[in-house]
């Protein structure tokens, strides 16, 4: 997040795209509510009704995978009734007239076609966020799990960029964390082109950073692979190991036939977790670890604060810290500048990720900083890009609408998106070991609405058979207004009833997120 959660409830307008925060992110979305009550003005852009939508002030019920095409439609009303910010963009930012230029065959109409909402309810939010300089943007998963996911989220910086708001207090451009401590996970070189702090793996003077530091030669210059390319490999016989780490892919990643195919190619799997998953239940070696209140620490969370954890148990059995396994790893395997302790790695984090310069244990033991920390004088930074963008000048990315890489046919005619629900935990792991929550939602189900349910000749209750071109399951049907016609929502939290054989694993060609949003399916009434 560019801008701070306790922000939320000062914002004059909020736009949440692509995000059921009431369900998802319960402790914001119950600051958005709070922030109505208190008079901002709410968007809500989603193919279901999702709780939040009740309270909107303009809700667009967009077709899934069409967040690009609102977004123009919203930008190109601010550019023909001349809306936007002169002062900031002149001053702020470079290349605007580019992206308006990619916009000239674009048309607010075509947009609203395309999203299936009306024209004038696209106006309508353009003109109500680009009235103010405290209009926050939220979005989670469904702006990113799709082919175009990056280009949706150049257009939402686009959007705040030309209006002003970004830079400024109570705005912002603020992607929600789905679980704890990814932020900091990335943050500290859990992706395949940075080492921590974002320093790029093909910058030498990087590079030559981290071998001084770690006292290694020959750092690899190139980049590593992402998850659905390590997939493809395994599948190849190119990968002969993983390692997994606090993750359920056997539930979670796209195309699961596809995903167990491969894994089941490995000559060794590895699985650290802190319950036997459906994944661990596949490995050759389960490594037990200890869960949060069972070791000491840090996390960072969704608006970049980072804080402590204390253990306030022993792990049971033989279940060991994270950091105490990779440890014992590292010595074993022949690296022998190993930590004692978890503050030892904090200090170690400090010395070589200047947006984490400051930070160390003592600063942090009361209440967590948000990054960047550049010093131990610094008070850590509530809102990101104050005087000037990380780049210097804020970049306008053109953006065109491209469909999604699958769309409904004669042979699948309906669209299934997916997502989470309030009262489950990502894959279940361990909040479908809860008996309380699932006596409130104890097995999936698929929501269709009433037109599409009598179409197809199905009732709630009933059981269907759901299939893609990939796989199927069959699953309990929920009937419900909460969605489109010819859209069906299915949560991907449920083993047996798994969404995922069914996902799309096409990619977004720039960051490898699979489609996770949008596929195409048909029902069947089972006998």
């Amino acid at each position: 997040m560019t801008n701070s959660i306790k922000e939320v409830i000062h914002n004059e307008v909020i736009f949440v795209i692509g995000s059921n925060t009431t369900e998802n992110h319960p402790v914001i979305g119950a600051l958005m509510r709070r922030a109505v009550k208190q008079g901002a003005r709410l968007i809500v852009a989603d193919p279901r009704r999702i709780p939040l939508a009740r309270d909107a002030h303009i809700y667009l019920p967009i077709q899934p995978g069409t967040n690009v095409a609102l977004l123009n439609g919203m930008i190109k009303t601010i550019i023909e009734e001349k809306l936007y910010n002169e002062d900031f963009i002149r001053e702020r930012t470079t290349d605007f007239n580019a992206m308006a230029g990619a916009l000239k065959d674009c048309s607010v109409a075509r947009s609203a076609e395309i999203c299936q909402v009306p024209e004038e309810d696209i106006r309508k939010a353009a003109r109500m966020y680009a009235a103010t300089r405290r209009g926050g943007i939220y979005y989670a998963m469904g702006i990113t799990q799709h082919t175009s996911g990056t280009d949706g989220v150049y257009n939402v910086a686009n959007l705040a960029m030309m209006t002003g708001n970004v830079g400024v207090e109570f705005a912002g451009v603020n992607p929600l964390r789905g679980q704890s401590n990814v932020q900091g996970s990335c943050d500290l070189g859990g992706l395949p082109d940075v080492y921590p702090g974002y320093q790029k793996v093909t910058d030498e003077k990087a590079r030559r950073k981290f071998e001084d530091f770690w006292g290694v030669e020959g750092l690899s210059p190139d980049l590593g692979l992402t998850l659905p390319k390590m997939v493809d490999q395994a599948l190849e016989g190119k990968i002969k190991m993983i390692y997994v780490m606090g993750e359920n892919p056997m539930v979670s990643d796209p195309d699961l036939n596809h995903f167990e195919a491969a894994i089941d190619e490995l000559d060794f799997l590895v699985v650290q977790d802190i319950f036997m998953t459906e994944t661990a239940l596949k490995a050759d070696v389960v490594l037990p670890a200890a869960a949060f209140a069972e070791k000491d620490g840090s996390f960072t969370n969704t608006e970049r604060r980072v804080q402590r954890i204390r253990k306030a148990l022993d792990p049971p059995g033989q279940a060991k810290a994270d950091w105490w396994i990779l440890n014992e790893l590292m010595k074993r395997m022949g690296y022998h500048n190993a930590f004692e302790t978890p503050e030892e790695i904090m200090e170690e984090i400090a010395a070589c990720t200047p947006i984490y310069g400051g930070i160390d244990y003592p600063r942090i033991d009361k209440k967590g900083l948000q990054w960047p920390v550049k010093d131990k004088d610094h008070p850590g930074t509530p809102f990101l890009h104050k005087e000037r963008f990380s780049r210097g000048l804020g970049l306008f990315k053109p953006v065109v609408y491209r469909e999604s890489a699958e769309m409904a046919d004669e042979e699948y005619p309906l669209i299934l998106t997916t997502g989470r629900l309030l009262y489950h935990y990502h894959t279940r792991s361990m909040t479908g070991r809860v008996p309380g929550l699932n006596e409130v939602v104890g097995e999936s189900y698929i929501e269709i609405s009433p037109d599409t349910a009598s179409r197809f000749g199905v009732g709630a209750g009933e059981r269907v058979k759901v299939s893609s071109r990939r796989g199927e399951i069959e699953i309990k049907v929920k009937v419900t207004r909460n969605i489109k016609e010819d859209v069906v929502f299915i949560p991907f939290h449920f083993a047996d009833a798994a969404v995922n054989r069914l996902t799309n694993v096409a990619l977004d060609p720039i960051a490898d997120i699979p489609e996770l949003k949008v596929a195409a399916v048909r029902i069947e009434k089972m006998a």
